[in-house]
């Protein structure tokens, strides 16, 4: 399990990119936002291809915010949304939900909503305490849920309602509402390899082998995809097709860290 666990941080590019990213907490003012960048309680470097929260942009949230709490109306919910996209930029998704709220509560539009709830959604994914995930989660079900009234074929914004279920006591609402998608979308991407992720998690790795196989069927470059269904063939015993995805991944793939992922599995099948 832990293993697995390891793997999909490994394969996965976003969460390789900002898993070390600065405090995720929502910012009361733009001198917390540049001391979170160097100070030494700082509880993680970052990682060579991170760099911290340059000056510029520290500078543009102060100027922005200063607006932000002189203005009313349309332009506070400009400066909101302004904001939302500034504090993402600098890895502060607490923050950039919250003021994607201001600006969707005001603007009361599909696109806003959808906003806000993508903002709610990277906050939940990175909050470490239950009670903090769970309230995040419940934001980012409310946010996107607006949107997908508004659109119900945005499957990209389901899924991630149907994943906040997951990790928050609801696990069979997210399977069912992951099920529902592909039965409209057969061929959904995302949808195929959450399902296969899961099966994997949960050691069910005949089923894994299952999505995964129809997940690089509809899209024979799915690295990520490539590569569990690997992991899922060698956790069946079925050696010689787990060797024979590796090799496939490391001919699709050059990143150093997925290289290492397949590499230590090649060792285990020697």
């Amino acid at each position: 399990m832990l293993k697995i666990r390891i793997l999909l941080v490994v394969v996965s590019a976003i969460v390789v990119a900002l898993i070390f990213i600065l405090p995720k907490s929502v910012v009361e003012n733009e001198s917390q936002l540049s001391s979170s960048t160097a100070s030494a309680r700082q509880p993680a470097k970052l990682p060579a291809n991170h760099q911290a929260t340059s000056p510029r942009l520290i500078s543009a949230i102060a100027e922005i915010r200063k607006a932000f709490h002189a203005s009313s109306d349309r332009k506070n919910a400009i400066f909101a949304d302004s904001l939302q996209t500034l504090y993402a930029q600098a890895g502060k998704f607490d923050s950039a939900a919250w003021f994607g709220e201001k600006a969707a509560t005001f603007f009361n539009s599909t696109l806003s909503f959808l906003k806000a709830g993508n903002s709610f959604y990277e906050a939940y994914t990175f909050a470490m305490d239950d009670p903090k995930r769970n309230a995040l989660a419940a934001k980012a079900q409310e946010w996107l849920g607006k949107a997908i009234q508004a659109d119900p074929k945005n499957y990209e914004a389901r899924v991630k309602v149907a994943m906040t279920y997951l990790s928050t006591g609801g696990p069979m609402q997210g399977i069912r509402l992951l099920r529902d998608i592909l039965k409209e979308d057969p061929k959904n991407e995302l949808a195929l390899f959450n399902m296969g992720m899961l099966s994997l998690q949960s050691g069910q790795n005949t089923k894994a082998v299952d999505w995964l196989s129809q997940l690089i069927e509809v899209n024979p470059k799915h690295v990520q995809g490539q590569l569990l269904l690997g992991v899922a063939y060698l956790n069946e015993g079925h050696k010689e097709e787990a060797r024979a995805q590796f090799e496939k991944v490391k001919k699709m793939d050059k990143d150093p860290a997925v290289q290492s992922a397949v590499d230590s599995y090649l060792k285990e099948l020697k």
